[in-house]
This record gives structure tokens, C-alpha cells and sequence, in this order.
């Protein structure tokens, strides 16, 4: 048998998160996270009239807090 990375699909949890979610999970708030959104600091999808935030976004945008 051989052993499977885990990928976006495997992975625990959710793959979005929406803007509140994400805000939380970084210990910001709401208005803090639309600013980064907007600023591209944070990428985002669009899915109908909701932005969502990709948990890989999260991942890149604390990667380059720690690289700073």
C-alpha cells in the first residue's frame, strides 16, 4: 500500500472560508480583512456574490508575514 500526501481534497476542513471565517482564523476583524483582500495581500474567488478566501491564500499570506 503505498501513502498519499494530503491534498486539497483530503485535507481536514474547509477549502474556502469566508471573509468573517478567514478574518477569524487570523485573529483580525472583518473590516481588517476586507482591507487586505482588497489590497491583494490575501487572494480571494468570487462565487456569485460572495468573496471567499482560499485556505492556500492563508497559508501564502502568513508565509510572507514570517519571511518579513
Amino acid at each position: 500500500m503505498t501513502e498519499r500526501a494530503e491534498g486539497p481534497t483530503t485535507a481536514p476542513g474547509p477549502l474556502l472560508y469566508s471573509v468573517e471565517e478567514a478574518a477569524r482564523l487570523l485573529g483580525l476583524g472583518r473590516t481588517s480583512m476586507f482591507h487586505l483582500v482588497t489590497r491583494g495581500e490575501v487572494g480571494s474567488v468570487k462565487i456569485g456574490r460572495c468573496r471567499k478566501i482560499p485556505r492556500e491564500a492563508l497559508a501564502e499570506y502568513i508565509e510572507r508575514l514570517r519571511s518579513d
